[in-house]
């Protein structure tokens, strides 16, 4: 298990906000926690989602994330192993 970061910006509008919170709600038994910033001035919604999990686990969340329209996607994996 490795504990990662993911950071998610949803563009332009919220509507693909719905997709977004049905994949994290999938993987909620690996998200240790998560913080939305909303910018509404510029349209731009900013979520960093802590996650522990296998590689195999964090890949395949931020794939499906990353399929969603208007989503942006990037996560950081830290090196060391955790039980």
């Amino acid at each position: 298990m490795r504990i990662a970061v993911v950071g998610i910006v949803i563009e332009k509008d919220r509507s693909s906000a719905r997709q977004v919170n049905e994949v994290l709600s999938a993987y909620g038994d690996y998200i240790v926690g998560r913080m939305g910033v909303p910018d509404r001035q510029n349209d731009v919604y900013v979520i960093s989602v802590i996650v522990k999990g296998t590689n195999e686990i964090i890949s395949a969340l931020t794939g499906k994330l990353g399929k969603i329209t208007g989503v942006k996607v990037k996560s950081a994996v830290t090196s060391c192993e955790i039980d």
